[in-house]
């Protein structure tokens, strides 16, 4: 693909501008690491373009603080004191739901997840933002919280220009289908492999 020229041109009708513009579904998933990281690298790229962006934390902890949020946050103030860039929501499901010691039921969580869906589909309605970062949303999946033939047809039948991004490992054959860019992250080396665990505030 020399200069980014796509090998092929699908027969629908849209121009190269239109067919560019389209929004996308994307889903990062596999068992290597990077694929929070990466969404979130989209989102900075989206505030550069002064998108209204949407963060949904699905599994880690409520209680913890965590850099992207933190940079994103500031970011989402700077806007609000500036005007450069564009506003940022940060959302989290819960307390915790995969690598913590539960303090609810796992009702409580469940329910907790269907919420946040609820909301994210309300917000796809309204049109809230121009980039959602759904962030560990293949879990509420994978454990039957959340149903998978409800996000597929509520992503597909979202108006206006919405990107979705999706990270978590063990995504849905029926999410990868709908979706339009799917990248697996492959692990090959683990620093935690040799027992070394990553530096105090990174995430390996």
């Amino acid at each position: 693909m020399p200069q980014g020229k796509p090998e092929y041109v699908p027969d629908d009708g849209l121009t190269t501008r239109q067919r560019r513009n389209r929004p996308l579904v994307m889903v990062h998933t596999g068992p290597g690491k990077g694929k929070s990281t990466a969404a979130f690298g989209l989102a900075l790229r989206a505030w550069n373009q002064g998108w209204p962006i949407g963060v949904f934390q699905f599994v880690k902890s409520a209680k913890w603080r965590i850099g992207e949020e933190n940079a994103l946050l500031a970011l989402g103030r700077l806007h609000a004191e500036t005007g450069e860039g564009g506003p940022v929501f940060w959302n989290k499901m819960g307390e915790g739901w995969s690598w913590i010691q539960r303090p609810g039921t796992e009702a409580d969580h469940e329910a907790d997840a269907r919420e946040g869906w609820e909301q994210i589909k309300r917000d796809l309605a309204a049109e809230t933002y121009r980039l959602y970062v759904l962030d560990e949303f293949t879990y509420p999946m994978k454990w039957g919280w959340v149903d998978v033939e409800d996000v597929v047809t509520a992503l597909a039948h979202r108006p206006g220009n919405q990107h979705v991004v999706i990270t978590g490992r063990d995504a849905d054959p029926r999410l990868i289908e709908a979706a339009d860019l799917v990248t697996e992250m492959g692990k090959v080396r683990h620093p935690m492999d040799s027992g070394q665990k990553g530096q105090r505030g990174i995430e390996w």
